[in-house]
C-alpha cells in the first residue's frame, strides 16, 4: 500500500518523515522576538490539522498586523510531547496555532471571527477526516479581556453564523505552550501540495451584528 492509499490519519502521519521537506524558514515570514513592538500579543488557537490553519491565518493577515505565527501542541497534560504521541490522542494536546500581531494594526476580536470563519466549529474533536482530541476545536485565551472577546464572538456566531448547528468549541485560558516540530513550522508554504483538511476554507459569512 502506498502513502497516498493510507486513511488520513497515517498519511499525516508518516508524511513528515516521507516527503523532502526544506527546513529553512522564509525570512519574510518569521518576525524575531527583538523586533516584536512592545504593544505585540498573542492569541492562541486550535482547529484541526495545524499545518492548514497556519496556512490561511498567514495567507489572510501577512502584512495586516501578523507578525509571527508557529505551530504547536497545547492543553494537555504532559511536558514536551512530540507529533507522535499527540496524534496518539492520549497526551491530551491540541494541535494549535499561536499568533503574534499588532493589536494596532489588527484587533483579537478580528482574529477569532476569521476562526470561526476558516473551520467548522460545530464538529466536536475532529475537522473533516482527522478525528481525535487533538484536533478539537478550541480558543486558548491569555488573559481576561481575551476570554471576554471570544466569548462574546463565539455567542455573536452561534446565532448568525452557524445557528443551525451547536459550536463545540471550548474556550479556556492558554497553559503551557509546546513549539511543534521544526518540520511542521511553514509546512504547506515548504511542501506546496502537501496534505490540507477539506474543512479548512473561508466560509463567506457576512459581517456580524
Amino acid at each position: 500500500m502506498t502513502t497516498s492509499q493510507l486513511p488520513t490519519f497515517l498519511t499525516r502521519l508518516f508524511r513528515p518523515f516521507t516527503t523532502s521537506t526544506r527546513l529553512s524558514l522564509n525570512p519574510s515570514d518569521t518576525t524575531t522576538p527583538q523586533s516584536l513592538p512592545a504593544n505585540a500579543q498573542k492569541a492562541t488557537v486550535a482547529a484541526g490539522c495545524f499545518w492548514g490553519v497556519e496556512h490561511l491565518y498567514r495567507k489572510h493577515f501577512d502584512g495586516k498586523g501578523l507578525l509571527d505565527a508557529k505551530v504547536g501542541y497545547i492543553g494537555g497534560d504532559t511536558r514536551s510531547p512530540s507529533y507522535r504521541s499527540v496524534c496518539s490522542g492520549r497526551t491530551g494536546h491540541a494541535e494549535a496555532l499561536q499568533v503574534t500581531f499588532d493589536p494596532a494594526q489588527v484587533s483579537y476580536r478580528t482574529l477569532i471571527e476569521f476562526f470561526y470563519k476558516m473551520h467548522d466549529p460545530t464538529e466536536k474533536n475532529r475537522q473533516g477526516g482527522d478525528v481525535g482530541t487533538q484536533y478539537r476545536s478550541a480558543i486558548f485565551t491569555h488573559d481576561d479581556e481575551q476570554m471576554g472577546v471570544a466569548r462574546d464572538v463565539t455567542e455573536k456566531v452561534q446565532k448568525q453564523w452557524w445557528k443551525n448547528k451547536t459550536i463545540e468549541t471550548e474556550i479556556v485560558p492558554a497553559g503551557e505552550w509546546w513549539d511543534a516540530e521544526r518540520y511542521h513550522q511553514l509546512y504547506l508554504h515548504n511542501n506546496p501540495g502537501g496534505y490540507e483538511c477539506p474543512a479548512h476554507y473561508v466560509r463567506g459569512f457576512g459581517e456580524l451584528e
